[in-house]
């Protein structure tokens, strides 16, 4: 008796992860933060291109869930870059973040990795993340399964 309650717990354990769908892409967008605001909301982190130590929020501003779509590039040192489309809860959080954080630094995560780093220096009110170069051919593909893709072509 207790061999079948046994596999029956293990049976409606494992549901779950055999229906899971495939690893979709995550996006991050965290603001530099405060040291002062302790551990407990900032984490300190070395930045990859300037190489500074700042703290950053622990609390994404921009998620995954404020893309709405994406457009692929190949970068010339052969990884990849990408265009973020943002909705309009993502596009009004940039903005905000580009009124408000003037002067500091955003960093942009995908899939977990720290791809670039941004000096907020000006308003960004178009609601579009550019990211240059650092993207590996995984990171696309995730980005496919999650959003659908800008048309390389305008058609009118």
């Amino acid at each position: 008796m207790t061999r079948v309650l046994a596999t029956g717990l293990l049976l409606i354990l494992a549901i779950p992860f055999a229906s899971a769908k495939s690893k979709h892409c995550t996006v991050r967008v965290h603001a530099q933060g405060n040291e002062n605001d302790g551990s407990v909301f900032a984490t300190p982190v070395t930045t990859p291109i300037s190489g500074k130590n700042i703290f950053i929020e622990k609390i994404p501003a921009i998620s995954e869930h404020d893309v709405s779509a994406y457009r692929p590039y190949a970068a010339s040192d052969g990884s990849f870059g990408a265009l973020l489309q943002l909705d309009d809860h993502g596009r009004l959080a940039l903005d905000t973040l580009s009124v408000e954080r003037r002067g500091g630094t955003l960093l942009v995560f995908i899939n977990g990795r720290i791809i670039t780093e941004f000096l907020v220096d000006r308003r960004v009110s178009d609601g579009q993340i550019f990211i240059a170069s650092g993207l590996t051919a995984a990171d696309i593909a995730s980005m496919q399964k999650t959003w659908r893709q800008i048309d390389a072509k305008k058609h009118k």
